[in-house]
């Protein structure tokens, strides 16, 4: 539902863009890319540090979540991040 918002809102300002010139239109995708790629570093620093997991590592995981299942991907790419690095941390080291 999240990625259907994010399209109708570009579609929304795109044509709103367009009705005044081309250029408009250019700047107002570019600004809503700029944006939405921004929401997603901030979610994954909000759900990193929820579950306790790097940002980088969480944003990570989120894009090959995204790659390899799409939406399910990306709603199931924290908790098994999480569940991964429990098992992990749960091995004896030497």
């Amino acid at each position: 539902i999240p990625i259907i918002g994010n399209v109708i809102s570009n579609i929304a300002i795109v044509s709103a863009g367009l009705t005044i010139s081309v250029q408009l239109a250019t700047f107002g995708l570019g600004y809503l890319v700029v944006i939405h790629k921004l929401e997603y570093i901030l979610n994954s620093r909000i759900v990193g540090s929820s579950i306790d997991t790097p940002m980088w590592m969480t944003l990570l995981g989120l894009i090959v979540g995204e790659a390899m299942m799409g939406v399910p991907g990306v709603l199931l790419a924290p908790a098994l991040l999480h569940y991964v690095r429990a098992e992990l941390r749960a091995i004896p080291t030497r």
